[in-house]
């Protein structure tokens, strides 16, 4: 049933154009043409990020910042266990997938630990790639308050889902 209707939307797509008086086919080249550019646009940000991350993971910077930050998450209810997901979101979204997976396999799928784990993820967003990606293609530098803000939204994501978690399970 999917199929068909990607069939129908695509084929209503090009029947609209039709009608309108559109070169369907120029129109869905050019639309490719900009995809590429931004695309290519976007490598040096997205290359940057990428070697960030994996700089701050291999210099142990998450787990010295997890034990440092343990104390103060367990007065809000939150297993230490989630806090290499709560460092490593905000910055990958594979190596957030990881440390999930890790959880769930130590933790349990039904485990507090697991529970929270698994909104947390569903909560928040892998903002650093994020930003990377619409602002480097768009040209915009500056970020202003938008790294703040996001990463602000991101932990109130994470302190709302061990909350949640803990009141209704």
């Amino acid at each position: 049933m999917g199929n068909y209707l990607v069939i129908i939307c695509v084929a209503g797509i090009m029947l609209f154009g039709l009608i309108r008086g559109v070169n369907v086919f120029e129109a869905f080249l050019e639309g490719a043409g900009d995809g590429l550019k931004t695309a290519v646009g976007i490598i040096p940000s997205l290359t940057a990020l990428t070697l960030c991350v994996s700089a701050v993971r291999a210099s142990g910077a998450v787990e010295a910042l997890g034990q440092a930050a343990a104390p103060f998450i367990a007065t809000l209810g939150i297993p230490t266990e989630t806090l290499p997901l709560m460092l490593i979101r905000p910055i990958s979204g594979s190596g957030a997938l990881s440390v999930l997976n890790g959880i769930l396999d130590s933790c349990g799928p039904d485990s507090t630990a697991g529970k929270i784990a698994s909104v947390m993820m569903g909560s928040t967003e892998t903002t650093f790639y994020t930003i990377t990606v619409y602002f480097g293609s768009v040209g915009i530098r500056k970020t202003g308050c938008t790294i703040p803000a996001a990463l602000t939204a991101d932990l109130t994501g994470m302190i709302i889902a061990a909350l949640t978690v803990n009141l209704f399970f």
